[in-house]
Parts: structure tokens; C-alpha cells; sequence
């Protein structure tokens, strides 16, 4: 039996040796480097995952690692499950790579930076110990900071990344608090995560309160919860294809698993009102997010709402398994825990395949504007095919892999009721609908993503002279699909990991079963079972007996005889008569004005002759995000007040400065006094 230690160390060794392999060797195998090391990154994480989950990773603490405190690191299965996702998509992440930055996607720095920032990913969840995942969250922080500013000349990357610095750091500060009120209880002020643990039980309520939602910000800030996610639709789209799937697919991951440790193992159980909070802040998330995605026309920042929104549906799931934990109905709470954990590994996989194929898009055609896409299934076809299936499983349809999460979901949220109460009785038929509503928009997302962006006509010349990606992005594509596939059709992959992670859990299956997810799922103590792969079975006949119909009826029709389409003398068609994205998605904006605010513009052009013969009419329509509008603009015009008004107390005069310390120490000694 290892220790974790010695696992991180290996992780550490593994990162750093393949930067500093980038860095030596010439800059034309430079993309290779850097691909194949995060690759390895990757891979020795799914090989920690497996000992963490099988639990041969034995606690360790090393002194000379962090001045004053050393560093402890430790693994549990629930450490297991999130070691095996990050890792997985670091390996897919870093095969891409080496086709994506081959072209100069990617300069030296960046792709030196990469296997670093997968390296610190892996190493939190080992953290056993304040200080230790206080320096390699900071180290994961600043590390996808420099990879967010990888194009660092374009002013748009730099404003992103500007205001991923601002909401990290915050996140950060909230984070450290929360954490230094934990130690602060603790026997000896000690910071190990069993001395908290023991600790917690003897926190009042006030401070038990002050930790949650102090780290339940500072965590939800890295997961993109609302009203803290504002860096996230900014961030991930202007990032490089493979550094937008591993901050979308395993970064933000990171946020849920803070929760999980922190407020779920070493301060909970809490009382009803924390799962109440966690549902209420994941159910507007989700909403909101995926009304963004609906009227978003950037594919990248599409696809980032999209995270936010899945990060939203988890939450509602670990809330819902709270307040099921309180109430006392502990199978149907195991339920929402599985369904929470489920759809986190689906989310990656799907959101992985998705970035990928559109970091394809934007570096073949130079595009992320739907507007101006289309016409991308005939010259890249596997690229499609690849953002198809992501598709299905954002969109959280059957023989997708979001499916089975949010089907658990929904049946976990509907035996709910029979918990009893009338707050219960008032706050799951909302959830159920939040979950329908986010279904529904979701779906609405993905066939604007896919049907205006891949199937239309051509709206540009980048997309009209579209090729295929190289064959390592292809490759990494395909290992993302048939993970999509897999966990679609056979989620009982997962059952090996579920089962040692959810007893470890205040709200898993300590005091009973959980869900059954074999080749029919079944859920523990109700009703209620769906079979992923005879659904897929059922599909692939139907269209089987579909296409054998109609090849069997085109022989038995009489010779097609071609002739000119009657169009009202209007000529062929062309892409300015299909719809757009910002057209498709005009229905949904109309009736969601009221939260999306957009900002609409007209101008009407007449000819000097006549006010009555025009000239020119155009219509301009964009959604800014609502939230930071409304939230963080004024505090920003606050801010900027007030530095310019310290700026003018800044006159360069020693006298005026000596008057600042004695007016400063006068005041400090009447407080004191």
C-alpha cells in the first residue's frame, strides 16, 4: 500500500519534468511534448483514481514540502471519483493538443504551462489538510490564468482574463475564511481534515452557518454558480480548445468537490436550510445559464452557460439530497447523491467532446459566431458527428450520457413529497419544474448549436472553405464519443466507483441501498426504473426498419424525373433565407425579456428626396449577461469612484502624506483610548 504523498509526488514529477521537457526541446515538436505529457499527466491520475478508490492510498505527511504547517494529503474513494474524471479528460485534452497546437494555436509558454495546470487539478483532491489545498488551488488558479491569457494580444482575452483573476481571487479570499473559522474550532487550531471533522461537532451555529456559506461561495465561484459565475462565459470561450475542456470538464468539478469535502463530510450533516440554500442557488444557476445558452450566438460561450447550467442541476441534486437527509428519508436522498455524481461524470464527458469539436470549428474556420457558420457537416464530418453526440448529452435526452443523471434527479425530486411537510410539499413540485424548464431550454440550445452551426448553408468564407481536423484531434474526439457512448447506454460502469463513494457520504447509502444501475436502473425502496440500453436498442431498430422501408419503396417507385423547383421566381435558396441563431433563438428571447434585458437597436434610412422612400433599415439585437449588469457594474463605477478620488489625495507632497499619518495614528489612538 502506497501513500498519497508518494502519489503526488509522482503527479508533481510528472507535471513539472513534462514543462520542462516542453521548454528544452525544439518548438516544432513542441505541441507533441506538451500533448503527450498532459496525456501522462492524465494518466497517472486514472491510475491514483483506481488505488484511491480501492483505497491502497494511505495518508501522509510531508514537513519540508510547506514552510510552518508541511503539507498532508490523503484519499478517499470520493477523492477516487474526481482523481478518474480529471484524469480522463486530461488525457483526451492532451492528445488533442498535439494536433491543435501543432497548427500554432499555441505558443511555447502556454504549452509548458499545460501538464502543470492537469497536475495541480490532481493534487486538491489529495489535499488532507487547509494549508495544502489552499496552495494547489491557488497553484490550479493562477496556472489556468496563464493559460486563459495564452492569445494575451487580443483585448477581448485580456478582459477575460481580468475578470477570472478578480472572481478567483474573491473566490479565494471566501474560501481561506471560511477554512480559518473551521481551524479556528478545532483542538489546537489544528488544520487536518480529521481534526475538523471532530471538530465540527462543537462549532455553534452561528460559526457552522459563517463556514458554509463562506466556502459554498468560494467554491461555487469556481463551479459557476450564480451570481458568482460572470468570469465563466468569459474565461472558458476566449481559452484554446483543449484548455476550455479541461476548465469546463475538470476545473470547475473541483468546485462541487469542495462542497462535497467541506460542507457535505467534514461540516455536515447541517440542518434542512443548508440543502435549501444549495437547491435554491443551483436552481436558479441552471435556469438562468441555460436561458443565456438559448440566445447565446457564440458557440464557445454557449457551450460555457452550458456548464454553469449543469453545474446548477448538481446542485439542486446535493440539495435535494440534504434536505431528503434531514427530513429523514435517507434511500430517496441516496437516490439524489447517485444522480448528482452521475451527472457530474456525464457532464465531463459530454462537455469535453463538445469543446473539443469547437476548438475544431474556430481553428479550421476561424469562427465562433454562429451568425456566421453553417455548412460544416459535408467538410467535417466527423467534427459533426463528434458535437452531435455532445449535444444529445447536454441536452439530457435519452442515449445521451446526461440522461440517466437528470432522469435519477427527476425521480429522486418526485418521491421527495412523500417526505412530508409543507415545505417539502412547496419546494419539489418548483424543483421539478426548474429541472423540465432546463430540460426544455437545453434542448432548444443544442439544436440552434447543432442545426444553424453544422447543418445550414455556408454564411461565411471561413466556413465554406472548411476541412477536417488533423487525425490527433480526430483521435481525441473519438475516445470523448465512446465515452459519451458508454456511459449512455451502460452507466453501470460506474457502479464499481458509486458504490464505495456514496457510503462515504452523509447522504449516500450509509444507512442503506442505492440506486441499481445495471442494465435495467432500478431505484431502492421505490418505484420507478428506465434501461438506458434497451431504449438504444429500441432506437437503433426503429431506424434500422425505417431505412429498409424506404430502400424496399424507392424500388417499387417508378424512375425519378428531375425538374426546376417552382419558387415564386424567388432563384435558389441561399443561406440568407435560413435561419440564424439570433433569429432561432428570437421566440425565446421575446418571452424571456424580462430577464434577459437585450439591448436592441434600429436605424431607418431614408434618401434625401423623400422621408418616405428608404434607403437602409437594419435591426441589431444582443444579450449581455443580466447578472453582471445589474451586480457588478455599479459596485465596478463604485470602485473606480472612489480610486479616483484616493488618486487626487495623491499630490506628491511629503507634507501632505506626513498630515495623512498623524490624522491616520490620531484616529487609531481615540480607538484605542
Amino acid at each position: 500500500m502506497s501513500t498519497a504523498a508518494c502519489f503526488a509526488g509522482v503527479l508533481g514529477g510528472v507535471s513539472l519534468s513534462g514543462a520542462a521537457a516542453v521548454a528544452a526541446v525544439p518548438t516544432r515538436v513542441s505541441a507533441a511534448a506538451s500533448g503527450l505529457a498532459t496525456a501522462a499527466v492524465g494518466v497517472t491520475g486514472l491510475v491514483g483514481g483506481a488505488l484511491a478508490v480501492a483505497g491502497d492510498l494511505r495518508p501522509a505527511w510531508v514537513g519540508w514540502l510547506v514552510p510552518l504547517s508541511g503539507a498532508s494529503f490523503a484519499a478517499d474513494a470520493t477523492s477516487g471519483l474526481f482523481l478518474l474524471v480529471i484524469g480522463a479528460v486530461s488525457v483526451v485534452a492532451g492528445l488533442y493538443t498535439v494536433g491543435y497546437a501543432a497548427h500554432g494555436h499555441l505558443g511555447r509558454a502556454p504549452l509548458a504551462v499545460l501538464p502543470v495546470f492537469a497536475g495541480a487539478m490532481l493534487v486538491v483532491p489529495l489535499a488532507a489538510a487547509v494549508t495544502t489545498l489552499l496552495l494547489f488551488w491557488e497553484i490550479m488558479a493562477l496556472t489556468s490564468l496563464l493559460l486563459v491569457l495564452a492569445e494575451w494580444r487580443r483585448e477581448q482575452v485580456r478582459a477575460a482574463a481580468l475578470s477570472y483573476a478578480a472572481m478567483t481571487q474573491l473566490g479565494f479570499v471566501a474560501i481561506l475564511l471560511g477554512l480559518v473559522v473551521f481551524a479556528a474550532a478545532a483542538p489546537g487550531h489544528a488544520e487536518t481534515f480529521p481534526a475538523l471533522r471532530d471538530a465540527a461537532v462543537h462549532l455553534g451555529p452561528g460559526p457552522r452557518a459563517a463556514v458554509f456559506l463562506l466556502t459554498l461561495a468560494g467554491f461555487g465561484s469556481k463551479a459557476g454558480l450564480v451570481p458568482l459565475h460572470v468570469w465563466l462565459p468569459k474565461a472558458h470561450p476566449e481559452a484554446p480548445g483543449p484548455v476550455s475542456a479541461l476548465m469546463s470538464a475538470a476545473m470547475v468539478n473541483l468546485g462541487i468537490y469542495g462542497i462535497v469535502r467541506v460542507d457535505f463530510v467534514l461540516l455536515g450533516p447541517g440542518p434542512r436550510w443548508w440543502g435549501l440554500v444549495l437547491l435554491a442557488v443551483g436552481a436558479l444557476t441552471a435556469v438562468y445559464s441555460v436561458l443565456q445558452a438559448a440566445v447565446a450566438t457564440d458557440l464557445k460561450r454557449l457551450l460555457a452557460y452550458s456548464t454553469s447550467e449543469n453545474m446548477g442541476l448538481i446542485c439542486v441534486a446535493l440539495g435535494t439530497a440534504a434536505v431528503l437527509a434531514a427530513a429523514g428519508r435517507p434511500a430517496v436522498a441516496a437516490v439524489a447523491t447517485t444522480a448528482a455524481l452521475v451527472h457530474l461524470v456525464g457532464h465531463a464527458a459530454f462537455k469535453t467532446l463538445g469543446f473539443l469539436a469547437a476548438g475544431g470549428v474556430a481553428a479550421v474556420t476561424g469562427q465562433r459566431d454562429l451568425d456566421a457558420l453553417g455548412g460544416l457537416a459535408r467538410p467535417m464530418p466527423v467534427t459533426t458527428v463528434a458535437f452531435g453526440i455532445a449535444a444529445l448529452g447536454a441536452a439530457g435526452l435519452p442515449l445521451g450520457c446526461g440522461f440517466v443523471g437528470e432522469w435519477l434527479l427527476v425521480q429522486a425530486l418526485t418521491h421527495a413529497v412523500a417526505a412530508g411537510g409543507t415545505l417539502l410539499a412547496l419546494v419539489v413540485p418548483l424543483a421539478v419544474g426548474v429541472v423540465a424548464l432546463t430540460t426544455g431550454l437545453g434542448v432548444a440550445a443544442m439544436v440552434k448549436a447543432f442545426g444553424v452551426g453544422f447543418l445550414a448553408r455556408p454564411r461565411s468564407e471561413g466556413a465554406q472553405r472548411a476541412g477536417e481536423v488533423p487525425a490527433t484531434m480526430i483521435a481525441a474526439m473519438a475516445l470523448g464519443a465512446i465515452s459519451c457512448g458508454v456511459l449512455a447506454v451502460a452507466p453501470a460502469v460506474l457502479v464499481p466507483v458509486l458504490s464505495r463513494v456514496l457510503p462515504e457520504l452523509p447522504t449516500g447509502t450509509a444507512h442503506g441501498p442505492g440506486p441499481a444501475l445495471g442494465t435495467l436502473v432500478r431505484l431502492p425502496g421505490v418505484g420507478g426504473s428506465v434501461s438506458p440500453a434497451l431504449l438504444a436498442v429500441a432506437v437503433g431498430a426503429g431506424v434500422l426498419l425505417a431505412l429498409a422501408a424506404a430502400r424496399w419503396g424507392s424500388r417499387r417507385r417508378p424512375a425519378a424525373r428531375t425538374a426546376a423547383l417552382w419558387t415564386c421566381g424567388g432563384g435558389g435558396l441561399t443561406s440568407r433565407m435560413e435561419y440564424t441563431a439570433t433569429s432561432f433563438a428570437d421566440p425565446l428571447r421575446r418571452v424571456f425579456d424580462a430577464v434577459l434585458r437585450p439591448d436592441v437597436e434600429h436605424v431607418v434610412i431614408a434618401y434625401a428626396q423623400s422621408p418616405y422612400l428608404l434607403e437602409k433599415v437594419s435591426y441589431r439585437s444582443w444579450v449581455h449577461d443580466t447578472v453582471e449588469v445589474v451586480l457588478y457594474r455599479p459596485v465596478l463605477r463604485a470602485v473606480a469612484a472612489a480610486a479616483r478620488g484616493a488618486r487626487r489625495a495623491h499630490t506628491g507632497s511629503i507634507h501632505a502624506y506626513l498630515a495623512y499619518g498623524a490624522a491616520g495614528l490620531l484616529v487609531a489612538l481615540v480607538v484605542v483610548l
